[in-house]
């Protein structure tokens, strides 16, 4: 099969994903997009949104898109290692220690309200989504693959809360905000759930349109789409531009040029490319990188957010002409 052929397949995968989620998640497509590119990027995503704008129903539909396995776990402060990644236990019958696997082994995970959690529970989940892997009692056991954390921030309620640490962060591919539909959405998606449509209802019109093979093969022909030197040039100076920029205490570090890439890919395939451009770059970069970067006190006191200030730096930057 030649490469444009493969790519034209890829795209309409790609696109059968897509169709079925802003189907069911109305009004959200540009949060739809920017986690089908985790998928297929193979990274993790935050979700930072106010409760009850389809976070759950989001996930839940990407894994029937694929026939994979959800499972959810709701960060409380009195959550335990365990409770992720599962324990041993002692069976009286057979006599034997037998692995309680935890709810870590699954396709894809929820992790509600994650900064809820502390830190020690928070790094057992720090652990998989680098390595793929958990360690229990010594052994080392690999997740189901693919396998993705998609895990939620709630920007209210902030009062018992505990900050995730940078390192975390830095695991997290992209920083997703799911806001407020507008009046048109909301009205389309109220009219359907009073019309006797529930959640359920709307899951069970979602039917596999890939397989997990599928999303490992996407996964790896990613990593074949082409970056031209001077788009990657491009990439790396806008991550080192966030540690010089006036308003940034602490700028990206070099995973964030890495995820800014493997995103930029994802993103060329779903334009139905096998090549980067530049315009790809600049369009993912805010979500690859809000999340890396911390604004002075100056900034946040003056009203700079995170994005207001990488969306600056972004026309500072000046792109390369192919």
């Amino acid at each position: 099969m030649s490469d444009v052929t493969e790519i034209q397949r890829i795209y309409q995968q790609i696109t059968a994903v897509r169709q079925q989620l802003t189907a069911v998640v109305i009004g959200q497509e540009k949060v739809v997009d920017q986690v089908i590119i985790a998928l297929f990027a193979g990274g993790h995503v935050l979700i930072e949104g106010v409760p009850g704008l389809g976070k759950t129903l989001l996930v839940k539909s990407l894994a029937k898109c694929f026939d994979g396995h959800f499972k959810r776990i709701q960060f409380t402060p009195d959550l335990m290692p365990s409770d992720v990644t599962g324990h041993s236990m002692f069976d009286m019958k057979e006599g034997k220690f037998r692995l309680r696997p935890g709810p870590i082994f699954t396709n894809l995970l929820l992790a509600d309200e994650i900064n809820r959690a502390p830190a020690k529970t928070q790094a057992a989940l720090l652990e998989v989504m680098q390595e793929r892997s958990v360690t229990i009692d010594g052994g080392a056991r690999k997740v189901p693959s693919p396998f993705m954390v998609l895990a939620t921030q709630n920007p209210i309620e902030q009062e018992g809360t505990f900050p995730l640490p940078e390192a975390e962060l830095d695991r997290f591919l992209l920083k997703v905000f799911i806001d407020y539909p507008s009046l048109e959405n909301e009205l389309r998606f109220t009219r359907a759930v009073t019309g006797d449509v529930s959640d359920e209802a709307m899951q069970l019109s979602i039917a596999p349109c890939i397989t997990a093979s599928d999303v490992e093969q996407i996964q790896a022909k990613a990593l074949s789409v082409v970056v031209d030197s001077r788009v990657l040039e491009y990439a790396v100076n806008i991550v080192r531009a966030t540690r010089t920029h006036a308003m940034i205490h602490q700028g990206a570090g070099p995973r964030a040029s890495i995820g800014l890439v493997r995103c930029a890919r994802v993103l060329a395939m779903l334009h139905e490319r096998d090549y980067v451009t530049p315009a790809d770059i600049k369009a993912i970069a805010i979500p690859a990188l809000r999340h890396r970067i911390t604004p002075t006190a100056e900034a946040e006191i003056d009203g700079h957010t995170s994005d207001i200030i990488l969306a600056h730096l972004l026309e500072t930057i000046d792109a390369p002409r192919l």
